[in-house]
């Protein structure tokens, strides 16, 4: 019989990071003794409460399929419409602008999340399935062992101070990072943006921001209010999130050097700040400035870890180690990877493995990833605003983040050794391709004279490019392990043609083999008509 005050896995930390790994623990391990400690009371507000609410398709899933949270996705949160980029820096008028976005759903689905209430069911959830979810807590210390010894927690609830011995030891406690900071593991990078948000109460309608019959109709479900919308400018990047608590969640995204924190830090700099620069919220948002639920801002949020998995039986995830970046929003994704990661090294030691070689590949395999998507962001904010060559970068990352990293994840292979080493050099050659991709999609936009083309507002419909739905559809297929293989290279073969053409287009490379079918019509490069766009 164990005393009270012992367990198998102890998480510091009871938000979307912590309450996750701790479900999916008990989903694979019945009888494993899981405490959850989490400063905050539950239930928590709806709405106002944190960012990350927009889900891509590897955090989506991973909620949706590893998690089996399907039916409270469906029933509690709202289905996006895909993400959405208008190009509209200081213009009134959106059917003016470029548009990139779908005109249906793609295979994949995603949520708009409210954080507040997935984090509620979350925690109710973990306790039906047996976790020791203690909300109102706050941890007063730790010690963690390098031996065989548990790790020691000393917690607080209601005044009364505790212990708790653990076999593992998991800091999911967010931008505290209270491993990362004792131990000093904290990794500086060198991307600088800022961010600052806000929700308000009601949904905005994007869909009715325009009267031309022509524009509505170009989104065969009329939903463009539901797409993470971005209303992109040089060096910066505006987010509009619909919450299904019935608000709107506002953030700003720029790069420290275009557009300082100190001139969008309050609720009223914000919103002159988007008066400015993208009047059209601004007026919508006039008539709701009174219903503003809560206004944040962080400076400087990026930053890597130097550990993040340990031999030890301790292990970081979520904030507690590493953020990238809001664009493209992979937190919950990188929260899906380390959980996944942490789960397998717990199910190895359960089993009497030395997991320290784990947890030195996993670790390695995980910066790999960070590296990897950091060059999406770092150094690449300036060319935001580029009609010309953001749609062909968004384009790219996506190819990117659909062939090489979704299909490890969505297809159970992440732990797979086996076929990750049939695959080393193949993702070795899609990581040094992409951050050759970004530093041309840098030099274009530092060269680029032609501007949008005609300047004729178009749409650029990705649920129009064939075989980038294909991508879209095939990422989560259950197949063979050579299938799969000879499936990546597939996508690796796609890249470098995407590779060719982008760099052809950007007058860096030759012009594609003769005969090859173009992957991005004319328009997607600010060449010919609406009409081919769409």
């Amino acid at each position: 019989m164990r005393d009270a005050d012992e367990c198998d896995v102890a998480i510091l930390g009871g938000g979307l990071a912590g309450l996750t790994l701790a479900i999916q623990l008990k989903r694979r391990f019945e009888a494993i003794d899981v405490r959850v400690v989490e400063r905050r009371r539950h239930p928590v507000a709806e709405a106002a409460f944190k960012v990350g609410e927009s889900t891509v398709e590897i955090g989506a899933h991973y909620l949706a399929e590893t998690l089996g949270l399907r039916a409270h996705l469906d029933a509690e949160h709202l289905r996006k419409f895909g993400f959405r980029f208008f190009f509209s820096d200081r213009c009134e008028v959106l059917d003016a602008c470029t548009e990139l976005g779908v005109d249906d759903y793609l295979a994949m689905p995603s949520w708009q999340i409210d954080r507040g209430r997935l984090e509620n069911f979350l925690g109710e959830h973990a306790r039906a399935l047996g976790v020791a979810f203690e909300d109102g807590a706050s941890v007063r210390g730790f010690e963690l062992s390098e031996t065989d010894a548990p790790h020691r927690i000393a917690w607080r609830r209601e005044g009364t101070d505790q212990a708790l011995h653990a076999r593992w030891l998991v800091d999911a406690s967010g931008r505290a990072g209270l491993v990362r900071r004792q131990r000093g593991l904290d990794v500086p990078n060198a991307h600088r943006a800022n961010a600052a948000w806000f929700r308000v109460d009601g949904w905005i309608g994007v869909d009715e921001w325009c009267a031309d019959g022509d524009w509505r109709g170009r989104c065969s479900q009329a939903h463009r209010w539901r797409s993470t919308n971005h209303l992109v400018g040089p060096g910066y990047w505006v987010w509009m999130i619909p919450l299904s608590s019935g608000a709107h969640s506002i953030g700003i995204v720029a790069d420290a050097g275009m557009h300082p924190l100190e001139s969008m830090n309050s609720l009223d700099k914000a919103l002159d700040w988007l008066g400015v620069h993208q009047p059209r919220i601004a007026r919508a948002l006039e008539p709701v400035r009174g219903r503003v639920r809560d206004f944040l801002f962080l400076r400087d949020y990026s930053y890597g870890c130097s550990q993040v998995f340990s031999g030890a039986r301790w292990a970081l995830t979520g904030e507690a180690g590493l953020f990238l970046d809001p664009f493209y929003s992979p937190g919950t994704d990188f929260i899906a990877i380390a959980n996944t990661y942490i789960c397998d090294l717990v199910a190895r030691d359960r089993e009497g493995e030395d997991i320290a070689p784990w947890a030195a590949l996993w670790q390695q395999m995980y910066f790999s990833f960070y590296e990897s998507m950091l060059a999406l962001y770092q150094d690449q904010y300036p060319l935001f605003g580029n009609p010309r060559v953001m749609p062909a970068k968004v384009i790219w990352d996506y190819t990117y983040y659909w062939g090489v990293l979704c299909p490890l994840v969505l297809g159970g292979r992440l732990t797979e050794l086996s076929t990750l080493s049939r695959l080393r050099p193949v993702l070795a050659r899609a990581r040094e391709l992409n951050a050759a991709m970004q530093a041309t999609l840098r030099a274009w936009h530092e060269s680029d004279t032609a501007g949008a083309g005609d300047g004729a507002p178009i749409m650029l419909n990705q649920a129009r490019l064939d075989w980038f739905v294909a991508l879209n559809r095939r990422m989560a297929e259950a197949v063979d392990a050579a299938t799969f293989v000879a499936r990546i290279d597939q996508n690796l073969a796609t890249l470098e043609r995407l590779a060719d053409e982008i760099r052809a287009e950007a007058g860096l490379g030759p012009a594609p083999r003769a005969g090859a079918p173009a992957l991005l019509p004319p328009a997607w490069y600010g060449r010919g008509s609406a009409t081919a766009a769409a």
